[in-house]
């Protein structure tokens, strides 16, 4: 068999120790990889490449399309970017895939038939890392979410179920609040279920849902949601499975893909020896069975569970109970490597079946697009004279309406306060003020233009604005809190 070259990154913390006893795992189970080890993390963050990874770097991940990746540590303060964010966004690893399953008796959990895949989009959301302070005191983080990058995940979701046998896909969001962002999602995914009439689907608000996750898990199956929401629940569920530190994931693309723990660097047990290395061993399990090498992962997987199940375990699982041995990181490895060929006893053995072809996702969203109409905007103020009250306010912006553009609310925080609005809302210094068309006028943006220079001559601070907009004569933006 030809061998597979792959990226490594060592990473920070336990990483190395860690990526240790997996290579040798994987290297005495035959895998046919090839490992070209790249640098990445704290000690490229501290040399002066902001990013924490070099060009040459890139260049090893571009060619080989795989990277299995250790933790790694960003360093505190300094404005550094989460590595991890950069590397899934620059390769565009949209589906974060992390299974979390119990591993009864051997790990103790209260859900021992909990068995379950969290599908998480990896690229929008929040953690498109856009944030502002515009104010002294309000900071702004934005939410981003495509109708392109929606479909990618909800997709993937629908065909891992059915690559893998699942029988339903539970879809969270949090659009009871969010009606626009959160509803795209949540609407989307019911109109991809109509494709998978075989699976079932069912859609839950994410309080209740991660609620529900961490007191009932064993009801979930396949469970797709944003990114935030997604990283939230990841760890909740993994935690209820029983440990953290099991964990491995994947970050899937069209074209690249890279596997990893779900735990962080743990600096303060770095170079004792004493990490736990499943979670990497997972990940790099799911890394074999995306290069179509079910065989050998089925042969380390039940070596894995062989393990665990002969009480050979290190100290965060360890238990007086069920434990026979408390293993140092090298010594779980080699424990692991002495049960190749061997099966568990107690669990069912694992067989992940015939090799088959990765998940393709083609895109079938509409490319019609809906015909999109100019209705107002919202001028966005650094306000905080006269103790923030809103009628002064309301008084002074009212003198820049146009032939065009009046103001019809003002609302702080997301709340009207007016005309009309509520004494006891409290305000901060940070106003959206809202202007519509007079008598249904046809706007264009030198009508904007004109209203944000007499927005200006009044003495005024515009710190952001933002156009409103109907889609096939659907509103495109929220009304105000009040409103």
């Amino acid at each position: 068999m030809e061998k597979q070259r792959i990226a490594v990154a060592y990473g920070d913390g336990i990483g190395p120790e860690i990526m240790d006893a997996t290579i040798k795992i994987l290297n005495a189970a035959n895998a046919p990889l090839e490992y070209d080890v790249i640098e990445v993390g704290e000690k490229v963050y501290l040399s002066g490449i902001n990013s924490g990874i070099s060009n040459e770097s890139w260049d090893i991940i571009r060619k080989n399309k795989i990277l299995l990746k250790a933790p790694i540590t960003t360093p505190q303060g300094g404005g550094y970017k989460s590595l991890n964010v950069t590397i899934r966004k620059t390769l565009g690893l949209f589906a974060n895939v992390r299974p979390c399953i119990a591993y009864s008796p051997y790990v103790k959990t209260n859900f021992p038939n909990m068995d379950l895949t969290i599908i998480r989009e990896n690229e929008e959301d929040l953690y498109a890392g856009i944030e502002h302070r515009q104010t002294s005191e309000v900071f702004q983080c934005l939410k981003l979410l495509s109708t392109s990058g929606t479909e990618n995940i909800i997709r993937y979701a629908f065909e891992y179920a059915r690559t893998n046998n699942r029988k339903k896909v539970t879809c969270m969001t949090k659009d009871n609040i969010m009606k626009i962002s959160d509803g795209m999602f949540h609407k989307m995914f019911n109109d991809i279920a109509k494709e998978y009439p075989q699976i079932e689907s069912d859609h839950m608000i994410i309080d209740i849902g991660s609620a529900k996750l961490a007191s009932d898990p064993e009801r979930f199956d396949v469970i797709v949601t944003l990114n935030l929401y997604g990283d939230i629940i990841s760890d909740i569920a993994a935690d209820v499975a029983g440990s953290v530190g099991l964990g491995g994931s994947s970050n899937v693309g069209k074209e690249y893909a890279m596997f990893e723990a779900i735990h962080g660097s743990a600096p303060d047990i770095a170079g004792k020896g004493i990490a736990n290395p499943s979670g990497l061993i997972n990940g790099a399990i799911m890394m074999l069975v995306h290069l179509c090498q079910n065989e050998i992962a089925s042969n380390i997987m039940n070596a894995w569970l062989k393990t665990l199940e002969d009480g050979i375990h290190t100290g965060d699982i360890y238990n007086e109970k069920i434990s026979k041995k408390r293993a140092s990181t090298a010594e779980f490895a080699d424990a692991v490597i002495e049960r190749l060929g061997q099966k568990p006893s107690q669990r069912p053995a694992i067989d992940l079946g015939e090799a088959t072809e990765c998940i393709v996702i083609t895109s079938k969203n509409s490319t019609v697009k809906p015909v999109k109409e100019l209705v107002g905007t919202d001028i966005f103020l650094d306000w905080s004279e006269s103790n923030k009250n809103p009628n002064v306010l309301g008084e002074i912006v009212t003198k820049a309406n146009t032939e065009k553009l009046n103001l019809t609310l003002i609302s702080n925080r997301g709340m009207k306060v007016y005309p009309n609005g509520s004494e006891s809302t409290f305000c901060t210094d940070h106003w959206r003020c809202r202007f519509t068309p007079v008598n249904n006028s046809k706007l264009n943006s030198h009508d904007l233009i004109q209203l944000q220079n007499r927005v200006l001559d009044l003495g005024l601070d515009i710190v952001k604005t933002e156009n409103l907009y109907s889609f096939d004569g659907v509103k495109g933006y929220s009304m105000g809190q009040g409103e």
